[in-house]
C-alpha cells in the first residue's frame, strides 16, 4: 500500500464521504471529459456541509464581509437551513459587495485584500470543491502554487534539479505588475470553458463573482478586471490563468510533439496498478537537438512568481522577451523591466521562494550552493529580536510564558521552512548572533534576566529534534529553543503520479467504519444546529475506531445512537 498521505482538507472531505466525487471528475477531466452538469454536485448536501467544515475553522471566517456577519451566524442555523439557504443563492445568485481593506507590505507599500461575506464565502468553496478536481488534472507538474500536496518545498527541489542534474545555469525572471487587477474576465471564463468546465449556470455564476462590488472608504466601486485578494478561489483563478503559460513554456521543449515513424522515443515506467511514475523523454530531447533548432527551456512557478531554465544566455534571452510579449497578447498582462532580467548561475545568486542559490564548481561538477535571502534574513532577524525584547522587558511577568512560547514557535518555523537552504547552518548562527548574541544582552550575569545552561526538556519532539544540541537556555525553567542549531534538509522532489485525487492514496477503509458514517450523515438533520452534527461526525472520524471513546461502547448499532458530553468534576 502506498504511503499515506492526509491533510486537513482531505480528511474533512473524508468525513462527508466526498471523495468519490472528486476521483470521478479527476479521471473524468484526465480523460478529457466535458462537465455540464456540476450545478447539482456543487449543491449537494455532501458539498455544501464540507464546504462549511473547511472554511469553519479558519480565522478569516471570524473577519466580518459588508453585512457584519461571521461564521457563528452559520453555526448557530439548523443543517436544513444552511443547505436551503445555499441553494436558494445560487438559483440567482448575486453575491454582496466585497469589504477592501489595505494590508501593509514590507515595502512600505499596501496590498488590497477584498472580504466576501460569510455566505459568499460558504458558496464559493461550495463550487471550488468541485472545479479543483478537474483542474487538477489539466494543471502542468511544475505548477506549485496553492494546490493540494504541494508546497515551496517542491518548488524549490525542482529549481535545484534543474540547475544541478540538468545543468541549467540561465535563469530568467518576469514580474507580472498588479497580477489579481489585471486578470482579464472574458479570458479566463474561456480557459475554464478549455479545461472542461461547460456548465453555463455556472459559468454565469462565476461572472457574477468575477463583476461583485467593492466597497472601500465608503466608495462602490465596479471592476471591469481583476479579482480581489481574499476568500478561497482567487488563487485557484490564478493557476487558471496561468496554466497557459506553463504548458506554453513546456510546449516550446519538453512537450514538444515529434513526427517520427520509429516509435522510442519516450519510456515510460509505472506501478503494478499502470500508473505512470516517470517519463524518460531524453531520446526525443537528444532528436530535437539534432534535426531542430528549437530553444531547450523549462519553467519553475509557484504562483505569479515564476523561473525559466535554459542551457545558454542566447536562449535565456530569447526566452525572456518571448515570454512578456505572449503574457501581453495573450493574457493581456503586463510586466516590470526592472524586476525582469536573466541571472547567470555560475557568477551569481538568483533569489524564489525566500532562498537565494547558485551553482558552484566541484570536482568536474556544478552543485547547488543556497542561503535564505538577503531580504527573508533580515525579516528573521527583525522578527525574533522584537519578541526577544518583550521575553527580556516583559511588560507582565505573566506574559514571560506567553512570550517564550511565541519566541520558540517562531524559530521553528523558520527551521522548517528555510533548512531546504544548503547553507542554513551558517545563516542560522548569524541570525542567532544578531538577535541573542552576547552583544544584545544574552550573558548569565544579568540579574533582571536569568539565563541558564541547565534545565530539562519537556517535549518528547523537541527533545528529538534539538536535544543534542549544547546551545540550550532556560530562563525561570522554561527553555529556549537555540536558533543557530539547525541543519540542511534536501527538499523534497513531488513524484508525478502523488495527488489527492488519485485513488491509491486514500486507505481509510480500515479505519473506520462506512455504514456508521452514512448514517451519521444521512441523520444530521436530527441534531440541533449544523455545528453540533459536524462535531459529533468529527469525532466519530477522529477516533478511527468503533468505539465510543466516553463510554467504550461498540459504535455498530445504528438504532443506538446518541449524544451525550463528559462532565468535568
Amino acid at each position: 500500500m502506498a504511503k499515506r498521505i492526509v491533510n486537513k482538507a482531505e480528511r474533512n472531505a473524508e468525513r462527508y464521504d466526498a471523495k468519490e466525487t472528486g476521483y470521478q471528475l479527476y479521471e473524468g477531466s484526465l480523460k478529457g471529459n466535458k462537465f455540464d452538469r456540476l450545478m447539482p454536485l456543487i449543491v449537494s448536501e455532501q458539498n455544501i456541509i464540507l464546504a462549511y467544515r473547511n472554511i469553519c475553522k479558519n480565522n478569516g471566517s471570524k473577519t466580518p464581509g459588508t453585512d457584519g456577519k461571521t461564521i457563528t451566524e452559520i453555526q448557530s442555523l439548523p443543517i436544513e437551513t444552511v443547505i436551503k439557504t445555499v441553494r436558494n443563492k445560487l438559483n440567482f445568485y448575486q453575491p454582496k459587495k466585497v469589504r477592501r481593506v489595505e494590508i501593509p507590505k514590507d515595502n512600505g507599500k499596501t496590498r488590497p485584500l477584498g472580504i466576501p461575506s460569510i455566505w459568499d464565502r460558504l458558496i464559493q468553496q461550495c463550487i471550488l470543491q468541485i472545479l479543483e478536481p478537474i483542474c487538477e488534472a489539466k494543471f502542468h507538474e511544475r505548477n506549485n502554487g496553492f494546490r493540494p500536496y504541494r508546497s515551496t518545498q517542491n518548488a524549490i527541489a525542482q529549481c535545484y534539479k534543474m540547475a544541478q542534474l540538468q545543468n541549467l545555469h540561465f535563469v530568467v525572471d518576469v514580474d507580472i505588475v498588479g497580477f489579481f487587477d489585471n486578470i482579464d474576465h472574458n479570458k479566463l471564463i474561456r480557459q475554464l470553458w478549455g479545461l472542461g468546465i461547460q456548465d453555463r449556470k455556472l459559468i454565469m455564476i462565476i461572472k457574477q463573482m468575477l463583476k461583485a462590488e467593492i466597497l472601500f472608504n465608503d466608495i462602490v466601486i465596479t471592476p471591469e478586471t481583476g479579482t480581489p485578494q481574499g476568500g478561497f478561489y482567487p488563487h485557484f483563478l490564478q493557476n487558471v490563468v496561468l496554466n497557459e503559460l506553463d504548458w506554453w513554456i513546456a510546449n516550446q521543449w519538453e512537450m514538444f510533439k515529434v513526427k517520427d515513424g520509429k516509435s522510442g522515443l519516450e519510456f515510460y515506467r509505472t506501478d503494478k496498478e499502470g500508473n505512470i511514475l516517470t517519463i524518460d523523454r531524453s531520446p526525443k530531447w537528444k532528436k530535437l537537438r539534432e534535426k531542430t533548432e528549437l530553444k531547450e527551456m523549462y519553467i519553475v512557478r509557484y504562483a505569479d512568481d515564476f523561473k525559466i531554465f535554459c542551457r545558454d544566455y542566447v536562449t535565456a534571452k530569447k526566452a525572456m522577451y518571448a515570454t512578456k510579449l505572449w503574457l501581453a497578447e495573450h493574457l493581456h498582462l503586463q510586466t516590470s523591466d526592472e524586476k525582469s532580467g536573466i541571472t547567470n548561475l555560475r557568477k551569481n545568486y538568483t533569489t524564489f521562494l525566500g532562498i537565494k542559490f547558485k551553482v558552484v564548481p566541484k570536482g568536474d561538477k556544478w552543485i547547488i550552493r543556497s542561503h535564505i535571502a538577503d531580504k527573508s534574513k533580515d525579516k528573521v532577524i527583525n522578527k525574533l529580536r522584537t519578541v526577544w525584547k518583550d521575553i527580556k522587558n516583559p511588560s507582565k511577568q505573566s506574559e514571560i510564558d506567553k512570550n517564550i512560547s511565541l519566541y520558540n514557535s517562531m524559530v521553528m518555523g523558520m527551521h522548517n521552512y528555510y533548512c531546504m537552504a544548503t547553507m542554513v547552518s551558517a545563516d542560522f548562527a548569524e541570525i542567532a548572533y544578531k538577535v541573542n548574541g552576547k552583544s544584545n544582552g544574552m550573558n548569565h550575569n544579568n540579574r533582571c534576566f536569568p539565563i541558564t545552561k541547565t534545565g530539562e526538556i519537556t517535549s518528547k519532539f523537541i527533545q528529538q529534534k534539538y536535544g543534542k544540541s549544547k546551545q540550550f537556555r532556560w530562563i525561570k525553567g522554561r527553555m529556549i529553543i537555540p536558533v543557530g542549531y539547525v541543519a540542511y534538509e534536501y527538499p523534497k522532489y513531488k513524484r508525478r503520479e502523488v495527488n489527492k485525487y488519485v485513488r491509491k492514496y486514500s486507505d481509510i477503509e480500515n479505519c473506520i467504519s462506512y455504514d456508521v458514517m452514512k448514517y451519521m450523515m444521512g441523520n444530521a438533520h436530527l441534531y440541533p444546529t449544523l455545528e453540533m452534527a459536524d462535531n459529533a461526525l468529527s469525532r466519530y472520524i477522529a477516533q478511527k475506531r468503533k468505539m465510543c471513546s466516553n463510554t467504550q461502547c461498540p459504535v455498530n448499532n445504528r438504532h443506538g445512537m446518541y449524544t451525550h458530553k463528559t462532565v468535568q468534576r
